[in-house]
Formats: structure tokens, sequence, C-alpha cells
């Protein structure tokens, strides 16, 4: 057979699982021949009207001949029908047939392969190959036994696959036929067949050489029996069992591991089994696209058998909401997917190229439907002269068709402008010049696109190549005629186009009033977003080879808190972009640093990463991992969701990590140094004592020759001779002052402000406690600006100050000591509780409240004495199981001796 004729059959092949088409590429990666070969062959089929050729990106072919010799055998043998019989499966079905076929009564057969490979299905289509070719009669038997059921008892092994005669064991009171006579004209498949014992294995090695064996318990008399046999184990080919095995058998069949098959063969199984899946409920199923690729990607030990089972798990789950919540399709999301499977979107960037040749004509959803073998339910596909929002459009109405409300939809779309954009550019040929255009657009359209883009030019200060000529011709054109018709223009993202793209934003309004003018139409406020697109586009837009960028690694305190900025950052950059880690307040930074290693090893692509954290242990993270493991990190700390989605579109935009660095502590310091200078509560530190003001002055040059202007601290003296001059006078700094500490020659309560013998300021203990201080203000001051990006109902800063007095009171009352990343944690957590109260949301559920508030009823009195002051300022009620989690990471933090 000729290159061309396997390149033919192979597509025929190919169209069971790809009815849209098959590119050069598909063919290239399974024939292992280059795709400008595979290109090629195709085109010699397409000449010979063999093949139809579906023009686009990248063009697909079709067989034109529906029912060819080649389909028509394809369909007649049930081993050809296996995914992977013209590829991994090829030799072993090759050797399969010949074993069935051979004269005079066909070979015996062992199967090797890993557990779950497929060996019992296999089996049985060669039963099934022999009925089909003839050599067995329709009814002949195949019989199916697990040598494994019976392992531990070899007598009753032996004689279930042998029979028995009457009293060759104690309890054979009669004769039993075997399985080896039962399958007599037919199949006897033995699975696990190496936990035979040696006498079973003798037994059968007997009728393998000579016809005949004797039941168990038989001396004389032997039976014969007309039987092929399948055998089939997980054992090593080396080991002693299958060496001997291997020697008796001549036909050994090795099937192949799931990892060891190809990523299209993987996806022809996917699809298989979520179509049984189908079939058994009766009604289609969705699957989101990134579900998919999980499945086409995680690491899968048990092979084929596992993956039908982890399939039929997200399906069961799909099920479930789909009964529970009166929907009205099967959607399997990523919810429904197990952790393990999950994990294969992780290694996407390791098979991107793959994916995209196996997917490139697919949705956001696709559809396996139990009576149609089209698998595709939104389309990307487009014709190069339709406008590039179209699809969009169709897309969504798609959705809601199948009941998908408008909000979900947009969410399961999650629609990124920017690359549909570029695949629109990039599908218009570099020829199509005006004169062509004029063939397919008005000459007064195109001569309105030269005098924009002149404008353009002119004020945007940029160069417009071919390709933004052309797509926007074709563009204007379209819109116009939808304008004109009256339907809708509707654009997904048209505030993150607002946002990121302000200056070109703003031209295009400006654009839209001379379209207006010239065409005596009204541009809507969604068009003029698309128009956006094109006036930000780059000449090279389209042409830029895709390497690495910069990436970027959101860590943050609390169990959701990292996770949830880089969720709505994702979902507002229109890519999943941010990767996240939580790190709850019972983890220890040494293994919060392990896991981000980990990840930064990970997600690196050779251009570096940038960590977005809050505070505390994780700002040391970047130069720790940098120093293990030579990639470059760079660490923003005190971190936004704004700051994020910044972040992240810089190195989408393939901004280098310095640069990105750079502007945004830039940035942070501008802002940082406006908060400061409007920052009207100065810190202090009050030196106190009896002696009068001359010894507090001389505490206070022994705290700055220390300290120096360490936290820009104002340290004022105050004579205490008079306790309620002094009280009075305390009251009123606290008014103006933000007062961090009392020092005095005498002990006293200060309430909430730390108190500091003076005596420990000269033998250094005091020194250490001031420096600590400044540390934990500093750290509040930053957790108080975090708040207001997260806050609903409070302002961050206010709660944050009330909240650092509340802590403070909890560690006096409780004589206990955290240390200050539990206390910022600590500090989030009474935050977000206020927030949360104030927002009507339910209280946490606290486990057996009652037997822990039994045993710490103490320690719960004195949090809701220290929390009251809070609980006043807002008018609010904190449950006692709120109360009961505040004092567990109080207690369980506490690192005083």
């Amino acid at each position: 057979m000729s290159i061309v004729d396997n390149v033919y059959k192979m597509l025929c092949k190919l169209e069971e699982t790809m009815p849209e088409g098959v590119s050069a590429s598909d063919i290239g990666t399974v024939l292992n021949i280059s795709r400008s070969n595979a290109s090629r062959y195709l085109n010699v089929l397409y000449k010979e009207n063999k093949l139809e050729k579906i023009q686009g990106r990248p063009v697909l072919y079709r067989s034109t001949v529906k029912n060819s010799s080649h389909q028509l055998e394809s369909d007649t043998y049930s081993l050809d029908k296996m995914v992977g019989s013209t590829s991994s499966l090829a030799v072993s079905i090759q050797k399969a047939k010949a074993a069935v076929l051979y004269p005079p009564r066909g070979l015996h057969t062992l199967i090797l392969g890993e557990t779950g490979v497929g060996k019992s299905m296999f089996a049985e289509l060669m039963y099934r190959f022999a009925i089909e070719s003839m050599v067995l009669k329709e009814d002949a038997p195949f019989i199916r036994f697990n040598c494994a059921d019976y392992a531990d008892n070899p007598n009753l092994l032996t004689a279930q696959i042998f029979g028995v005669k009457k009293g060759a064991y104690t309890g054979a009171d009669a004769n039993k036929e075997g399985l080896l006579k039962r399958a007599h004209e037919g199949f006897l498949f033995l699975d696990e067949v190496h936990r035979l014992s040696p006498q079973g294995q003798e037994m059968l090695f007997t009728y393998i050489d000579k016809g005949f064996f004797r039941p168990l318990g038989a001396t004389d008399a032997v039976e014969h029996a007309n039987v092929r046999i399948i055998a089939a184990t997980t054992e090593n080919p080396q080991s002693y069992l299958l060496k001997t095995f291997t020697r008796r058998i001549p036909m050994v069949i090795n099937l192949p591991s799931l990892r060891d098959r190809s990523i299209i063969e993987r996806h022809a199984l996917i699809e298989t089994f979520i179509k049984e899946e189908s079939l058994r409920v009766n009604k289609s199923i969705y699957v989101n696209k990134n579900s998919f690729i999980a499945y086409l990607l995680y690491d899968c030990p048990n092979n084929i058998g596992q993956l039908k089972s982890d399939i039929q798990l997200a399906c069961a789950k799909a099920f479930l909401n789909y009964k529970s919540n009166n929907d009205n399709y099967i959607l399997i999301s990523q919810s429904d997917l197990p952790n393990h499977v999950i994990k294969g979107l992780m290694k996407i960037k390791y098979h991107r190229k793959e994916i995209e040749q196996i997917l490139c004509s697919t949705g956001d959803i696709l559809k396996f439907s139990q009576d149609k073998k089209d698998r595709i339910f939104i389309s990307d596909e487009h014709n190069n002269t339709e406008d590039f929002y179209s699809s969009i459009e169709k897309k969504l109405e798609s959705l809601k068709n199948i009941g998908i409300d408008e909000k979900e939809a947009n969410e399961i779309l999650n629609i990124d402008i920017e690359t549909r954009f570029q695949k629109y550019i990039g599908n218009i040929s570099d020829k199509f010049r005006k004169e062509e255009l004029s063939k397919v657009v008005d000459m007064k359209t195109l001569e309105v696109v030269e005098e924009i883009l002149l404008l353009a030019q002119q004020s945007l200060k940029k160069e417009f190549d071919e390709k933004i000529y052309s797509g926007l011709a074709l563009h204007l054109e379209r819109s116009i005629e939808r304008i004109r018709r009256g339907e809708k223009i509707y654009n997904p993202k048209l505030n993150f186009i607002r946002v990121n793209y302000e200056e070109e934003f703003l031209f295009a309004t400006k654009i839209a009033k001379l379209i207006d003018n010239k065409f005596g139409i009204e541009i809507p406020i969604d068009e003029i977003g698309y128009l956006a697109m094109f006036f930000s586009a780059s000449s090279f837009m389209s042409n830029v080879e895709e390497t690495g960028k910069v990436r970027v690694l959101v860590i943050m305190h609390g169990k959701t808190t990292a996770s949830s900025m880089a969720d709505v950052a994702n979902s507002l950059i229109g890519e999943e972009y941010a990767e996240a880690l939580d790190m709850p307040l019972s983890m220890k930074p040494e293994t919060m640093y392990d896991i981000a290693k980990r990840k930064v090893l990970e997600i690196d692509e050779g251009k570096g990463v940038i960590l977005l954290v809050d505070m505390g242990s994780l700002n040391s993270f970047g130069d720790m991992i940098m120093e293990d493991t030579g990639i470059e990190c760079r660490t923003v700390d005190m971190i936004s969701t704004p700051l994020v989605i910044d972040i992240c579109r810089k190195a989408i935009m393939g901004y280098e990590l310095s640069e990105i660095y750079d502007s945004t502590v830039e940035k942070n310091f501008q802002a940082n140094e406006k908060i400061r200078k409007n920052n009207k509560r100065t810190n202090v530190i009050i030196s106190a004592c009896f002696t009068g003001e001359g010894s507090s002055k001389r505490l206070i040059k022994l705290i700055e020759e220390q300290i120096g202007s360490e936290g820009q601290v104002k340290l004022i003296p105050i004579n205490i001779l008079d306790s309620i001059s002094f009280m009075k006078r305390l009251d009123e700094m606290k008014k103006r002052y933000n007062i961090l500490a009392i020092i005095s020659t005498m002990d006293m309560d200060t309430g909430h402000i730390p108190f500091i013998p003076a005596i420990e300021i000269l033998d250094g203990v005091g020194i250490y406690k001031i420096k600590e201080i400044l540390k934990e203000e500093e750290m509040f001051f930053k957790i108080g600006k975090s708040l207001n990006d997260h806050m609903l109902a409070v302002e961050g800063e206010e709660v944050a100050d009330k909240v650092k007095y509340v802590i403070r009171n909890i560690e006096k009352e409780l004589s206990v000591k955290v240390s200050n990343d539990v206390k910022m944690g600590i500090a989030l957590h009474i935050s977000f509780l206020v927030d949360n109260i104030l927002n009507g949301n339910e209280p946490k559920s606290f486990e057996n409240l009652s037997e822990y508030k039994a045993a710490h009823r103490k320690e719960l009195m004195l949090i809701k004495k220290s929390i009251k002051p809070l609980e006043n300022s807002y008018s609010i009620s904190i449950e006692d199981s709120e109360l009961a989690h505040i004092v567990k990471l109080f207690l369980m933090n506490n690192t005083s001796v």
C-alpha cells in the first residue's frame, strides 16, 4: 500500500472522531511524518477528488466518499473499531487477527499489559473477530474467568478450570464440568493467569501441548476440548513464570499503557466514554473545555480503566447537579472533576501545541450525544470576512438556547477579546489590498477607513499595516449593515477594553462621531469598544512568535484570600494567568515556602516569576526561591486586586520582570508617600517619670540613639507627679497621636497601650520591644490599607486599628503571645468577621461547640470582655461559635513559654 493510500486510510479513520475535518498536523502526528509531507499527500488526494478542502486556520480535509471500501472494512470487524487501531494498537491487532485465523485451529494467545489497559476487552474483541470472520459459529461460547478470584484456594481454582471428579477433595461429592469443557468450540479467557498454582499451570500446559486434560482427581481417563485459550497477566515479561508461558504459548501480544498512547487516542477514548454515559442517561452531556483538557493531560496510573471510572464520577456529579437544580442541561465543569484529574491542567504548557491542534475548531463547551457523532457544541470557526464579534454572539445565543442564563454564559465563555481579535486579524491575507477589498467592501467605507487610520496615526503616534486596514474595513462594513438593520452589538468585555486601552478608547469615541456623520447612523458604545481594539493593535500583532512570559504568583495568609483575588483578576483580564497559593493561619512558614518553591519551578517559562504577597515572612520568599532554584524572582507586598490585574496585564503583554517590578514599586512608593503625608495621626512614644521631664528626656536620648528615625516616631516626655493630670493629658494625646508605648520608671496600667519599664531601656530589652512594636504598627498600617479594597461595610484602616487593640488586650488577658505572622492572620480574620456580620452573613459554625465551651469557659469569657469595645463600636454581636474560633487561633499559636 502506498503512502498516499495510508494517508487516506488514516484520514477516514480519524473522521470517526473528528467529523469537522482532519488537518495535516493531525495526519503527521499519527503517521509520524512531517506536516509539510502530510499536506502534500492530502493535496494529491484532493486533486483526485477523494477529499474536500475546508479553508481556515488550519485547513481541514474530509473524505468525499462516505461508503468507501476502506470504511466498509473498518466497520466490518470489531477489532478495527478500537481506538488506536491504526497507530498504537496496529501491531497488536495484526497479531490478534493472525492468532484467530491461523490454521487449523488458531493460536493460543498471551496478552501482557498493566492494570486497566483493556486486556479483557481486547480478548472479547478477538472472540468477536473470530465470529465476524466465520472462524467460529455465532453461538460459540466465550468464557471469562479471573484466576485471582480463587487464588487463596489452589484446588478450587484448578477445579473451576478443569473440572473435578467426585471425591477429589473434601466436599467434592459429585462430578463437575470445568470451564475448559464448557468453552468447547469457543474461547476461554483466563485473566491474571499468573495466579494459577504450579499444578494448575502444568495441567494448562498439558492441554496446550496435547489438546487434552484430566479433571482434578482423575487418574486415567482424559477429556478433549477444542478451545482457543487467551491468557492475560500484569506480570513482568521477564519473570520466571512468564518466560515459561511465553515458551508454551506462541502468540504474545503487548498492550500499551495509557501514558504510551498518543493524546489523539486519549481524546477518542474520553469521547467514547462520555458518549456511553450519554447513552446511559439518555441525554446529551456538555463538557467545559478546561475539564476536557484536564482529562487529556492528567496522570492516570491505572490506565483506561481508571480513565473510564474518573469520567463516570464526573458524569455522576454533573447529573446530580442537573437533577437537584432542575437544570435544562448536564454540564461537566471543573468542580465535578476529582482533584487528581484537575491537576492535569498544570501540564498544559508542555502540551499546548498538541491541545491546540486537537481542539483548534472547538469552542468553550463540547457536546457529546448518544445518537450523534458531532461532539462540538460551540464552534470558534468563522470565515475571513465575518466580523469577529458575530461568533461571540452566536456562542452566547447557543448557550442561552439550552437554558444557561446570560451571567453564567459569560462566565463559561470567559471571552478573551484580545486573543479573538488577534485570530481575526491573523486570518486576513497580507495580500488583501484595496482593489481586492473593493469587491466586498463599499468604496465609501474604504475611503473613510483610510481617513480614520491617518487620524489615528497622527493622534496615537503609531503605524498601522495592511492587516489592520483590511480588518477594519471588513469589520466596519459589517457593523454599518448591522446598525442599519437595528441588530444589537454586544461586547462582553467593554469595561476591560475601556480601562486597559484608555487612549485608544477615547480616540474611538471621537471617530464614532465621524462615522455617524459619514453614514447617517449612531455607533453604539459596545461598537466603540471593538473599534478601540483595532487602534490598540500593533503591526506585528499576529506574527509574533509566542515566547515565555513573566509568571504571576499570588500568596496570601488565609484560607481563600489569594485564590479569591486571583480569580477576580483572571476573570477581569479574560485569561487564567495569575496563580494562587492560600496560606492557612495554622501553616508553618517553612511548609508554605516549600509549596511556593515547587509552584515557581512548575510555572516558570524562563522569564522569571513575580510574587505578590500581603506581608510578614512571605516577603522574603522571592529572594530565597531565587537562591535555591536560580529562577529570577521579585516580590511585591501589600497587594490589592487592582495591582494584581495591572501586573498580570503587563506580564501577558510581554513586559520584562524588571519592568513590571520597577513600575509597580514606583507606583506603590508614590502612593505610600501620599498616604503618609495625609496621615494626620503621628506615631508617638511617651516617656513618663516622677522625677520630672529631665529624666524622661534622658530616656528619650537613649532611645533615639538606638532606633534613630526608624518608623518616623515622635518621642514625648511627660511628668507624672500628678496622676490625675497625667491621665487627662494622656486622653487628650490619644485624640491627636497614635501612642505606640509608654515608658516609665514606675509600673502603671496603660490599658491597651504597651508598657515598657525604664530599666529595660537601659539593658536593651526595651529597645527590642520598641522595635517589635514598630514592626507590628507598620504591619497593621498595611493591613488597613489592604482591607480598603475588600471591605464592603466598614473602612479598612479604621477596623484594622480597632482590631489591633483587641488583639493586644486578648494577649494580655490570656497571657499569651503570638508571632506577627499569626497576628496578621488573626487581624484579617476578625476584620472580615466584622464586615460579614454587618453584611448579614451567617456565622461560621464550630464543631463540638458545647464541649469546647465547657473546656475553655475562662478563655471565652476573657475574649468576650476584650472584644466588647469592637462590638460596641459597630453595634454588632459576635456569636459564641466565632469567639471559639478566635480562642482556638490564639491558643494554637501561643509562642510564650
